[in-house]
């Protein structure tokens, strides 16, 4: 859900707006994610990252990690209010928590010939993208790491001949020995 547009609630001059990523552990069952879901856009909230999977098996538990932007206190909001919903067992605000780990993978397809094409790789080679596809015209890209490196990755690609972007969203998780 990687919007261009967005929407936030005004904020008092004196509190910033601020990226967080929200890791919910939820109960793996339908209609679970549209409720997640529907919290935000019922309080227009916007949502720039979405990713969900089921990550206990034997408990039947999925994750979703969002990241959302707002005011300290739209955060302690939105934190608050999806603690309460019934199917969610746990919110953590992972970057505020302590140490924490945040990724993202991408496929970048990039059409070229020539100087272009050898540039395409050369950037490829310092961002570590590796090629997953490749043609006599274009080249598909695999590149993970964090978003503001892959938007860097996609920047650069752009005067190249930037063809398509696919992105996962961020997932996350705490340094350490504890789990969530």
């Amino acid at each position: 859900m990687n919007t261009a547009t967005s929407h936030y609630p005004a904020a008092p001059a004196s509190q910033g707006v601020e990226t967080r990523t929200l890791c919910v552990l939820v109960d793996n069952e339908p209609g679970v994610l549209a409720r997640v879901i529907g919290l935000f856009s019922g309080r227009g909230y916007n949502i720039d990252s979405l990713t969900v999977s089921e990550t206990e098996h034997e408990k039947h538990l999925s994750r979703i990690t969002i990241v959302t932007r707002g005011t300290p206190m739209v955060i302690e909001q939105i934190k608050n209010q999806l603690d309460r919903q019934v199917p969610v067992h746990r919110v953590v605000d992972v970057t505020t928590a302590g140490p924490a780990l945040q990724r993202e993978l991408a496929m970048v397809k990039v059409r070229g010939k020539g100087e272009q094409r050898v540039e395409a790789l050369r950037l490829a080679d310092a961002f570590r993208a590796r090629v997953i596809d490749a043609s006599n015209e274009s080249f598909v890209f695999e590149i993970t790491g964090a978003s503001d490196k892959i938007e860097s990755f996609v920047n650069l690609m752009l005067p190249l001949g930037l063809v398509e972007v696919s992105r996962t969203g961020v997932v996350a998780i705490s340094r350490g020995p504890e789990g969530m």
